[in-house]
């Protein structure tokens, strides 16, 4: 991969203690009330992909430009967020309600594209982004996620396909089943991880 020239270089990601947590899955399965509850409870800053000024763009974004336009926008709204995320860490925590694979898993299926035409075109910029340190993907049955969102005929199928796809290959994914389990559960689950994941570096 080619680095970065300046000034196109993001900011230094050393020295962060705080994690930062990403939700990922289709609309409708959770996210954006677990976000907030996390945030309320961790004293995290919550963060929404996309970030302003993006999001009051998107809507002409996606009635008016074709697929390669409308991806370029939904990758500089990432990108944005990234140093966005960036500025938050910082201070404390951080919870990104969608992040980098909600570009690839959703680009691709509105568009009917492959998901890896649409991994190609973002790996030039993986190094510009802050990783996350978990990415939990919400997972549910499709009969519940169609009884909260309107469904564009297979395109919740092509959703929960990408998704899956996107997190076998991410390295910082945990899978959270949301079928049966309220929003305070999940919530408790989430935290219960961070708290197992960091215990072993604070014994040393």
């Amino acid at each position: 991969m080619t680095p970065l020239r300046a000034p196109y270089v993001p900011g230094t990601d050393d020295g962060y203690l705080e994690p930062f947590v990403v939700l990922e899955g289709a609309s409708g399965v959770g996210k954006t009330t677990l976000a907030r509850l996390l945030a309320r409870r961790l004293d995290a800053t919550a963060i929404h992909t996309l970030t302003d000024p993006h999001t009051e763009w998107s809507e002409a974004v996606n009635r008016q430009l074709r697929p390669l336009p409308q991806f370029a926008f939904y990758l500089s709204g990432l990108l944005h967020t990234s140093d966005t995320v960036r500025r938050a860490l910082a201070v404390g925590p951080v919870i990104a309600d969608r992040y980098a694979s909600s570009v690839m898993a959703c680009h691709a299926a509105v568009n009917r594209v492959r998901l890896d035409q649409v991994r190609e075109l973002i790996t030039p910029f993986w190094s510009y982004l802050v990783a996350p340190d978990v990415t939990f993907y919400l997972v549910s049955s499709a009969t519940s996620l169609r009884k909260r969102m309107f469904d564009v005929p297979g395109r919740l199928d092509k959703l929960q396909e990408n998704f899956a796809a996107v997190a076998e290959t991410d390295p910082s994914a945990v899978l959270l089943t949301t079928d049966g389990r309220s929003p305070d559960e999940l919530a408790d689950a989430v935290i219960t991880y961070l708290e197992d994941r960091r215990a072993p570096t604070d014994r040393h």
